[in-house]
C-alpha cells in the first residue's frame, strides 16, 4: 500500500475532528476509522502535536526536517 503524505493542516484537522467526536459520545477508535487513520497514529499526533495551531505544526515540522538534515551532515 502506498503511503499518504499528511500535511500539519491535516493532522490538526484530524486531531481536532477526533477530539470533537469524543466529546459528542463516539470512540476514539470509530472517529479514527471515519478519518480513514489508526488509533495509534492519532494517540501518537496528539503526544507530538496535541495543543498546537497549524501556523505551529509546519514551523515545528519544518524544524524536524532541518534538523534531520544538518545529522546528516555532522554523520559525514
Amino acid at each position: 500500500m502506498e503511503r499518504k503524505r499528511i500535511t500539519p493542516e491535516d493532522t490538526i484537522g484530524h486531531l481536532r475532528t477526533v477530539e470533537i467526536e469524543s466529546e459528542e459520545r463516539v470512540s476514539v477508535r470509530d472517529a479514527c476509522r471515519k478519518l480513514g487513520i489508526y488509533e495509534q497514529t492519532s494517540s501518537r499526533w496528539e503526544r507530538e502535536c496535541g495543543g498546537l495551531c497549524v501556523n505551529q505544526a509546519k514551523q515545528l515540522k519544518g524544524l524536524e526536517q532541518e534538523n534531520v538534515r544538518l545529522k546528516n551532515l555532522v554523520a559525514d
